[in-house]
């Protein structure tokens, strides 16, 4: 009988909506942790690895490699490089608490601050770009600042090529708000006043990284989202190796949504429209679980229609930082504390039969 616990599984009642076989978890010694997989870009990954390392000592993070503004995209543009922002942000996330954790943290993220040509460029996008000049090995590079950092888990990017974002919007035009146009950018994707009603990926077919694929398809739980919809979430459904790897794992899933639609991208989305436009993209991927913070979720029944799409139950939850705007923009974010009870209880209560291995 498996030992009740931190990872017990309650019974089949817990099963989620519209799902009608559930995959075998892998059995395994005792006592183990899951292994997690979490994917994503930006801020809202690393929400959700600030959360999950504080309940898991088996994560990986899979970062989008899209972006082109700022520090990134600068090197991109001058180096050739894959954009290291997404994945020094999610390195800075899974350092620890202490005060080596804190400092690597602070100083990975630190941006200089001059009249040269050194402004704006983060000290940890420098320190990835030259290990990976002097290792010519993408993954061994991110492991090694992972193993300076003393990071709680693995950060891999999705792709060792450098990609771009393409979208079909609505009304990019102000003066011409019914037309359709082609925006290509993440940047350009991000800011558009007009409605994105499609991604595409250039190149279209990117191979994905090998321990990306892996790391899904040994998982025991994936987590996709929060993030900026568009350009950080739906890109990893548009690398067909992961999305098949995403498709055929073992592992049960949750789609982890976003506090409040972002200006620009999902500008007067609702969180079932954010469902919906998944749900375009990869009509083949199921999830068990949507998580959304409860507050941020004013039709309950119409998220629920929209969830039972992807094969999964609806779990509300407040997990957003309480009379906090401290992100630029006055932004809601997630709370850390919070959004990691909201992780434990799924896992918990969601299947599960026997130990983690």
């Amino acid at each position: 009988m498996p030992r009740k616990g931190l990872w017990h599984r309650r019974g089949a009642e817990s099963r989620p909506l519209g799902r009608t076989a559930a995959r075998p978890p892998r059995g395994g010694r005792r006592g183990a942790q899951p292994k997690v997989v979490a994917l994503g870009g930006g801020m809202g990954l690393s929400a959700s690895l600030t959360a999950l390392r504080r309940i898991t000592g088996d994560l990986t993070a899979v970062v989008t490699v899209a972006d082109d503004g700022g520090s990134s995209g600068r090197l991109r543009d001058e180096l050739g490089v894959l954009p290291p922002g997404d994945l020094r942000k999610a390195l800075a996330a899974l350092c620890g608490d202490d005060e080596w954790g804190r400092t690597w943290s602070e100083v990975v993220q630190h941006r200089f601050t001059s009249e040269g040509a050194l402004h704006d460029h983060a000290v940890g996008n420098l320190l990835i770009v030259a290990l990976w000049e002097q290792l010519g090995d993408h993954v061994r590079a991110l492991d090694l600042v992972g193993k300076l950092l003393g990071a709680h888990g693995r950060v891999l990017p999705m792709s060792a090529v450098p990609l771009e974002l393409e979208a079909l919007v609505r009304g990019h035009d102000p003066r011409h708000p019914g037309e359709l146009s082609r925006v290509r950018g993440q940047v350009a994707v991000a800011l558009t006043p007009g409605e994105v009603q499609r991604v595409v990926l250039v190149p279209g077919d990117p191979p994905a990284v090998p321990e990306a694929v892996e790391a899904v398809l040994d998982a025991d739980w994936v987590v996709l989202g929060p993030g900026s919809w568009f350009s950080s979430v739906i890109p990893h459904l548009l690398v067909p190796e992961l999305l098949d790897a995403l498709v055929a794992t073992r592992a049960r899933r949750v789609l982890s949504l976003n506090l409040a639609p972002q200006p620009g991208e999902t500008d007067g989305f609702s969180p079932q429209r954010h469902v919906e436009v998944l749900v375009q993209h990869a009509p083949k991927l199921a999830f068990d679980v949507v998580l959304a913070d409860q507050a941020a979720v004013p039709d309950q029944e119409s998220l629920r229609r929209a969830a039972e799409r992807l094969g999964a139950g609806v779990e509300l939850a407040p997990v957003a930082a309480r009379g906090d705007r401290s992100v630029p923009g006055g932004s809601p974010r997630h709370d850390p504390e919070l959004l990691a009870a909201a992780y434990d209880r799924i896992f918990r209560m969601h299947g599960r039969i026997g130990p983690w291995r």
